[in-house]
């Protein structure tokens, strides 16, 4: 567990992709709004959100850690944002809006460092293509649970993959978080060492050969 690496969200996908790659992190939500600004873009949306909640959580003086991971992911929907289902008839509603076409999934991250002050942030995009699905097929998915707590309501590493024809960029960010862009952040801000666990392992392991 990297006792100096705070992820300030609840997203259970955010936590698995890092782990997926060694890096363990302390988990602590944010509470910043989630709610847009108008006018605001969603690329901008995204990284107001991420840089809001890795401040937030940092700011927290009962919280230990230094380097705070902040994220947010967002579904557009041509120029409309779609966050999480607030109910069933509202994602029912978003489902049937993409089905048949293509929409983009867009995944902000901020690494900030709370010693030195310094924030990195970016913003990855993703399309996806969904096939043409039909009522039953959506209230069938419904129906799991699935989709409620996920923006566009959908699970692309979930049972919503059956809806998925086509991903053209990051899958992961699609998942919730571009885990290229950001394991390169904080291994550059030095929150990170990717095969740490396993270069020191094998190296422990050799032995040094007896001299004649």
């Amino acid at each position: 567990m990297n006792t100096e690496l705070v992820l300030a969200s609840a997203s259970p996908r955010r936590r698995d992709l890092l782990a997926s790659v060694g890096i363990l992190c302390h988990v602590v939500p944010s509470t910043v709004s989630e709610e847009p600004v108008d006018g605001e873009t969603p690329q901008n949306h995204v990284l107001r959100l991420s840089i809001a909640k890795a401040v937030d959580v940092a700011a927290k003086q009962d919280v230990p850690g230094r380097w705070f991971l902040g994220s947010d992911t967002i579904v557009v929907r041509d120029t409309e944002l779609l966050g999480k289902p607030r109910d069933r008839a509202e994602a029912f509603a978003m489902l049937r809006s993409l089905a048949g076409r293509a929409h983009q999934v867009l995944s902000g991250y901020a690494v900030h460092d709370r010693i030195s002050g310094e924030t990195r942030s970016g913003a990855v995009v993703t399309e996806v293509i969904f096939r043409q699905l039909s009522d039953a097929e959506i209230a069938g998915y419904l129906d799991t649970g699935e989709p409620f707590d996920k923006a566009g309501a959908y699970a692309v590493q979930g049972i919503g993959a059956f809806m998925v024809r086509a991903v053209h960029g990051s899958y992961t960010n699609v998942v919730g978080l571009p885990l290229c862009e950001v394991v390169e952040v904080l291994e550059k801000m030095g929150a990170a060492r990717l095969f740490a666990a396993f270069s020191a392992e094998k190296a422990g392991s050799l032995q040094p050969l007896n001299e004649t």
